[in-house]
């Protein structure tokens, strides 16, 4: 029975290239963030909190990170460019202290601020050390099946005085929003009567000319 197990560990997936490209497109909802309208409050250096939403294979990279500011609490905000079925988050931090240990998630609050984020979130989680980005926190998908928003709290880590994250992973289903559609239709509608008026102008011009 030993070896049978031993032939299920981690080792197995490594070795195949399908499976790990099948896992890091399951984890490519960082393509679909509003990189311009995405938000990351109490951040040290401005613009790191958009760097930790990167591909999957690039989740153990540490030149890239955010680290708070003025305390331990950070807050994201991630507009979506349409429509997102949440699964699941990946979180990455150091393997101390500055690790985040509670993740707060909301669901289409834009522009949440850290007095908002005194709201009862859609779903928390006690998190765990997790260096290598090998847990996965599963979301109740019922909440967080229709998102076009998500603001992530993380309220709390280790014990330092600042919270380090390398990479968050978001993964899920994307569909396209269905509001622009609605727009261009009545655009057409309303366009209609400016042709007819163009019809009736366009003979006294060459009338003038």
């Amino acid at each position: 029975g030993a070896a049978m197990a031993h032939g299920h560990g981690p080792g197995r997936c490594r070795c195949c290239g399908e499976e790990a490209a099948e896992r890091g497109t399951a984890w490519g909802l960082y393509l679909r963030i509003d990189r311009q309208r995405l938000q990351c409050l109490n951040e040290r250096r401005e613009g790191s909190g958009a760097t930790v939403f990167r591909p999957w294979e690039e989740r153990r990279d540490r030149s890239q990170f955010v680290e708070s500011d003025d305390d331990e609490e950070l807050l994201f905000n991630i507009p979506f460019t349409g429509s997102v079925k949440l699964k699941g988050v990946i979180v990455v931090g150091e393997d101390d202290g500055t690790h985040p240990a509670e993740m707060r998630l909301f669901r289409n609050i834009p522009h949440m601020s850290f007095d908002d984020a005194a709201k009862e979130p859609e779903q928390t989680f006690s998190l765990s050390r997790d260096p290598l980005g090998e847990l996965e926190y599963p979301t109740k998908i019922a909440r967080f099946s229709n998102v076009y928003h998500l603001s992530m709290h993380f309220p709390k880590n280790f014990g330092a005085e600042t919270t380090k994250i390398f990479y968050i992973g978001l993964k899920g289903e994307w569909t396209e929003a269905h509001r622009h559609e609605v727009t261009i239709c009545n655009y057409e509608a309303s366009a209609n009567p400016a042709d007819h008026k163009l019809e009736q102008i366009t003979p006294q011009t060459h009338f003038i000319s």
